[in-house]
């Protein structure tokens, strides 16, 4: 049973990358909205390269998923921010590579900037899963 499906829209133009247009959420989903993730690795450190950063970013919304009993195929929405058009391929391709199979709707936006000089993108998610019994994963069991 899935929580989400995307939304056929027939009088538009379609996609023209690995998103959907909408993606409807059913009644009673249990939802994680995940705070906007930069190319931030645990040991602190922060590759020079946006599909670097990107392939991060998403590493840790995958964490934070993991700890909700969630996976990137619960994914919705993504909002995600680069500090510079040259940016935006680099991290489409790993979007489109994570994604190619359960597209969410996504907003690609080119920033001034962000906190530290050497972050060139930001990703934040909404995911969506069914309801599940009292036996959900949560923060301490997945530290466990």
């Amino acid at each position: 049973m899935s929580a989400s499906h995307p939304v056929a829209v027939p009088d538009i133009a379609p996609p023209f990358a690995a998103y959907s247009h909408g993606v409807e959420v059913m009644a009673g989903a249990r939802l994680v909205f995940a705070s906007g993730q930069l190319g931030l690795a645990p040991d602190g450190t922060v590759p020079s390269g946006c599909e670097a950063q990107a392939d991060i970013c998403f590493a840790n919304v995958k964490a934070i998923l993991a700890c909700a009993g969630m996976t990137l195929a619960h994914v919705v929405r993504i909002n995600a921010y680069v500090s510079a058009r040259e940016h935006m391929a680099a991290y489409m391709r790993v979007r489109d590579r994570l994604f190619a199979d359960h597209p969410p709707a996504s907003t690609l936006m080119i920033v001034g900037g962000f906190t530290r000089e050497e972050f060139l993108v930001e990703i934040e998610v909404v995911a969506a899963a069914p309801p599940c019994d009292t036996t959900r994963t949560t923060a301490e069991e997945a530290a466990a």
